[in-house]
């Protein structure tokens, strides 16, 4: 990765809207059916929801599309998608949040993943998921590796991020060789890993586990949010056996610790009135992986990351980062690039 050098960061933030970045992985729908609950069933013993309102949003892998199109940069989505009534939904709602629909790849073996979570009275009832978590079938792997290899080199991208939740869209092939093509291209990889694909990511430029991905990843439950020496031990086996170049732990309360083979560093997380942490991962990888493209040291990357994935906590539900105003936080607490 070339670093690049900025006057400010209101410039490196400026130099956001040139970027194009790929984002492969595991798309779906959210669903949420709000209702209220005033009878049990006199069939069995469970509430009666009435329904009142239903709202399918984008999620997975498409969240952290959204992020990126928040910063300024250009994102395009590359999905696994099935050819049923889902996708079409799926792809109205990229169309409502002007995403890009060519990397998306409809399969007739696969069906389009949706999360409907019912809710009454602010309180999760139950969620139904309707997926295929298996790894893709030999021919539609190898069509959907043809089409990722076609958009890096016709596309042009400055960045890949892979956005794993283990549904089987990413598979030891697909990161074999997406990862050798963005060597060849010269263009940093980042990873925000699951349990089936950890330690199948090799030579990539970031990879980016939360603490318990950490744990159960290498298998290892004696280590607490405050062991950053610890932690820091644990990280370098995997520098040395994954040769991976940059590996930024999110640390819940904590904050975010980086490391490279030889040094860490550990960013304490900036006192907050915390509201939700859903989708707070997906916005650090989405910052990291446009701040990594435009060039910027992954020490100031982990602090950006660590500062936006906290504003995001402050609202309700998953919603994306607000470039302005991670920028006017960034210029309070990062005094200088260097």
């Amino acid at each position: 990765m070339n670093q690049v050098t900025y006057r400010n960061l209101k410039d490196a933030f400026d130099a956001f809207n040139d970027l194009k970045i790929l984002v492969i992985g595991d798309s779906m729908i959210d669903s949420y059916l709000w209702g209220d609950v005033d009878r049990i069933s006199p069939e069995a013993p469970v509430p009666v929801i009435s329904k009142t309102k239903r709202e399918s949003r984008l999620g997975g892998a498409a969240n952290v599309a959204i992020n990126i199109k928040a910063l300024g940069a250009q994102p395009i989505l590359a999905s696994v998608i099935g050819n049923d009534g889902n996708a079409q939904v799926f792809k109205r709602l990229l169309g409502t949040q002007r995403l890009s629909k060519s990397g998306i790849f409809e399969s007739n073996t696969r069906s389009t993943t949706i999360k409907t979570r019912i809710i009454s009275h602010k309180q999760q009832l139950l969620r139904i998921d309707e997926e295929n978590s298996e790894e893709l079938d030999q021919p539609t792997e190898e069509a959907f590796l043809n089409h990722l290899l076609y958009i890096m080199e016709q596309a042009k991208m400055d960045a890949v991020i892979f956005e794993d939740y283990d549904k089987g869209t990413i598979t030891p092939e697909i990161i074999k060789h997406v990862t050798g093509k963005a060597r060849e291209l010269g263009i940093p990889t980042l990873v925000d890993p699951k349990k089936r694909n950890y330690l199948n990511y090799k030579n990539v430029t970031l990879f980016k586990p939360n603490f318990k991905e950490l744990k159960e990843g290498l298998n290892i439950d004696h280590l607490t949010h405050k062991d950053y020496d610890k932690i820091f031990s644990a990280l370098r086996v995997m520098h040395k056996e994954q040769q991976i170049q940059w590996i930024l732990v999110t640390l819940s309360e904590q904050g975010v610790l980086i490391s490279n083979s030889q040094n860490y560093k550990h960013t304490p997380a900036k006192i907050r009135d915390i509201s939700d942490v859903s989708g707070a991962g997906d916005t650090i990888i989405s910052i990291a992986g446009v701040a990594m493209a435009a060039g910027l040291s992954p020490w100031i990357v982990s602090e950006i990351s660590n500062i936006g994935g906290g504003q995001v906590c402050e609202r309700s539900g998953v919603v994306p980062v607000n470039k302005k105003q991670l920028l006017e936080e960034c210029q309070l607490h990062i005094p200088s690039l260097d």
